[in-house]
């Protein structure tokens, strides 16, 4: 069956649309990845000013850690740690 100029217009206005909407993903993505990189900065400015003020920033970085999660797993984690602790002499 041979193709319409019709035809051809519906396909290239489908392929147009799925062009436009593919580079809107895109270029939302993109912006997301834009806003990460500078969240990820202002933490690490952050970071370096609480390190500036005498505090340890891996301590810090545990604690975050830790307030993200239920208090029972960390209660689970703490228990088995001391469990393993005690078992090679080290409480």
């Amino acid at each position: 069956m041979k193709e319409t100029p019709e035809d051809q217009a519906v396909r290239n206005d489908a392929y147009n649309v799925t062009a436009d909407e593919l580079r809107q993903f895109i270029e939302r993505f993109e912006h997301l990845d834009a806003e990460k990189k500078d969240i990820a900065d202002q933490q690490k400015e952050v970071m370096a000013e609480a390190k500036g003020r005498g505090y340890d920033t891996k301590v810090l970085r545990k604690i975050i850690a830790m307030r993200k999660r239920a208090p029972d797993d960390i209660a689970e984690e703490e228990a088995v740690l001391d469990l393993y602790k005690a078992a090679l002499g080290m409480i």
